[in-house]
């Protein structure tokens, strides 16, 4: 017989070692080519001490000169907070009373569950690994009717509960998405509108300025990055292009070439938004054959100059960045575990509803060791 009891154990024996491994692998191309690892993780915080330049206590002399002056490596430390992800199913006292003679029918229902959990995720994460860490989703341009115009929709989708803070960062309202339309650029909310809009931020509930450390906090030049101030580091700076109109052969490699020169390092990830990968494919189609590759967690990517070339649906528009994967890493407290009460249990009743819930929560930051080695390519003209 079926039981809160049973969809616990199932949970914790069945679904966590597989949805696991889902959420690592098959999410995001990107996320999926970023090793995971739980060194240099310090109570609440990543600490990594990384070194940057070469050593100079290197040099020519004469047979009987004097030797080299000693002088070691140059060491930095980049320090974040981990950061709070988690992942939340819901399943109603009916629905688990409704299959309590059919174990077939519970599977079912719980593999609804985590299917849709592992497209949620699909979805956030893959979101903010281009973000900014604050958890920004658009900005409220206008009102018309009842829809509001915002400034981009490619990180809104139907049923996001999302918090709206007004122009000057004071909390305006919770709200959920309940329409987006993806060519007029508008959204519709559940329940009445609210006036405080012009201008105004969404953001993901709970999320302002605790998101990961994605490539939109990397990549900007105006902010510091993990407590190292950019103006005087210039290792902590990536190679930026901008203004690239069309997109040429020429021009990427100009733009690999200068990483490599100034890090040492090589490119070994591109990722771009879909209207760049096919100005680049009708760049190169014309003398050039692009092959296919297989990637971690059964991706498929095109190829340039051996280097795998990935759309993602949250790169910024006109955008390719030039990444050197070596340089990630993902550290953690651990991976992917549920979230159990004193008692042991996963499953736990929401106050005054038939309702349960089980939670997935992993502690973790993303961090780029070499800012340096990365570079990108902006106000490229998409096809």
């Amino acid at each position: 017989m079926v039981t809160t009891q049973t969809a616990d154990n199932v949970l914790k024996s069945y679904y966590l070692g597989a949805v696991s491994d889902q959420l690592n692998k098959s999410v995001n191309p990107l996320l999926a080519q970023i090793r995971r690892t739980t060194a240099d993780v310090w109570g609440r915080d990543v600490r990594k001490a990384v070194r940057y330049g070469v050593n100079g206590g290197v040099g020519a002399g004469t047979e009987e000169g004097e030797l080299p002056s000693a002088k070691g490596n140059n060491y930095a430390q980049l320090v974040s907070t981990l950061k709070n992800l988690y992942g939340t199913i819901e399943i109603s006292d009916k629905a688990i009373r409704a299959s309590a003679n059919n174990e077939g029918a519970f599977v079912n229902l719980l593999n609804d569950e985590m299917d849709g959990l592992v497209k949620s995720s699909e979805f956030n994460f893959g979101r903010m690994l281009f973000g900014d860490g604050t958890g920004k989703l658009a900005t409220i341009t206008k009102l018309v009717s009842n829809k509001y115009g915002v400034s981009g929709v490619q990180n809104l989708a139907e049923g996001m509960r999302v918090d709206i803070y007004d122009k000057d960062g004071a909390f305006v309202v919770s709200k959920v998405i309940a329409n987006v339309d993806r060519t007029a650029e508008t959204v519709n909310f559940e329940g009445e509108l609210f006036t405080a809009y012009e201008n105004a931020v969404i953001y993901m509930q709970g999320s302002k300025e605790l998101e990961i450390t994605g490539l939109g906090a990397i990549f900007d030049l105006n902010k510091d990055l993990y407590g190292v101030a950019r103006s005087r580091a210039a290792w902590s700076k990536p190679v930026i292009t901008a203004n690239v109109g069309e997109l040429t052969e020429t021009a990427l490699q100009k733009a690999l070439d200068a990483i490599e020169e100034k890090s040492g390092g090589k490119t070994n990830f591109i990722v771009c938004s879909w209207g760049v990968r096919r100005a680049l494919i009708n760049a190169l189609s014309a003398y050039r054959r692009m092959e296919p590759m297989e990637l971690e967690g059964g991706f498929r990517a095109l190829s340039f100059n051996g280097i795998p070339v990935v759309a993602d649906r949250f790169c910024p528009k006109g955008t390719m960045y030039l990444l050197n994967t070596d340089d990630f890493a993902i550290h953690q407290l651990c991976d992917w575990q549920w979230l159990e009460g004193e008692d042991g249990k996963i499953l736990k009743q929401i106050p005054g509803k038939p309702v349960y819930t089980a939670t997935l929560v992993k502690y973790a930051e993303l961090m780029c060791y070499r800012p340096c080695g990365q570079g990108m390519l902006a106000g490229i003209t998409e096809a």
